[in-house]
């Protein structure tokens, strides 16, 4: 029993000695955590940057021209053979472009959380055009007393020149980098063309010959036309010195007008954190 007393106390004075003799390590005291928070990118503040990048958007004519088409027709014999109901067939279109704009925005930070709003400006050129044309022979005589031959020519087209988007913002901060998500309304440019034209012809027999009457014309065009939309989308900025920061993104805007239109668009950029 005394010489394991005595083995336990020569234990502890070796290792009181050792532990003494140690130098003062920062990580003993705290202060290695400390470091590491010191360490942390600040990205707290406002921000400017420029970007470019490349997209590619999907309009969708389909039922673009309906309503011009019934508006035309209103109290028109052939309604009888229910043409402005027709499926014309106006085909979706897709379209690839490249863009340039820039950005600008506020961040406020807690701790390793930042939440900020942004807003982007790109210019490019998306959207697309369709046209599609039906033609059809009356099965019997309408109240007029006359078989029609009635063919209906339908285009559609729209170009997006200028997308604005307004972002809320929500990213961790995990060393260098700011991995973040977004979500917000969009605003575009765009010219839309739209137009209708019907030709008919009546014969008193559905063999014909058949005389062409007057054709029926509705177009509809606006330039510079405001549409609007959201936004949602996936990004990281990376910082390299001091303010000064780099920038990859992913974004997807749907333009809800008379042509919906989708944009998908993935970016790089830098920008300079104030």
């Amino acid at each position: 029993m005394r010489r394991f007393l005595l083995v336990t106390m020569v234990c502890g004075g070796v290792t009181g000695a050792q532990a003494a003799d140690m130098p003062d390590l920062p990580f003993l005291r705290g202060s290695f955590s400390e470091g590491l928070s010191a360490a942390r990118t600040n990205w707290d503040g406002f921000y400017v940057g420029g970007q470019a990048g490349y997209g590619s958007s999907d309009a969708k004519f389909s039922g673009s021209n309906a309503n011009m088409l019934a508006t035309l027709l209103d109290h028109n014999v052939i309604q009888q053979m229910q043409v402005s109901q027709w499926n014309l067939g106006l085909a979706g279109q897709s379209a690839r472009s490249s863009a340039f704009g820039a950005f600008a925005g506020y961040n406020s930070q807690w701790d390793d959380v930042v939440i900020g709003l942004e807003v982007s400006y790109m210019h490019g050129s998306f959207g697309g055009a369709s046209r599609a044309t039906k033609e059809l022979v009356s099965g019997s005589a309408l109240s007029d007393g006359f078989f029609h031959d009635v063919a209906v020519a339908s285009s559609a087209s729209i170009s997006i020149s200028d997308i604005a988007t307004f972002r809320g913002r929500a990213a961790y901060a995990w060393g260098c980098f700011l991995p973040y998500m977004f979500g917000g309304f969009a605003l575009g440019k765009a010219d839309i063309a739209r137009s209708v034209t019907v030709y008919d012809a009546v014969s008193p027999t559905i063999n014909g010959p058949f005389t062409p009457l007057a054709t029926l014309n509705a177009t509809d065009v606006v330039h510079n036309h405001l549409i609007y939309g959201y936004t949602a989308g996936l990004g990281v900025d990376i910082n390299l010195v001091a303010g000064l920061f780099m920038r990859a993104e992913w974004e997807y805007i749907r333009f809800t007008s008379q042509i919906d239109t989708n944009i998908n668009t993935v970016r790089a950029g830098v920008g300079y954190k104030f």
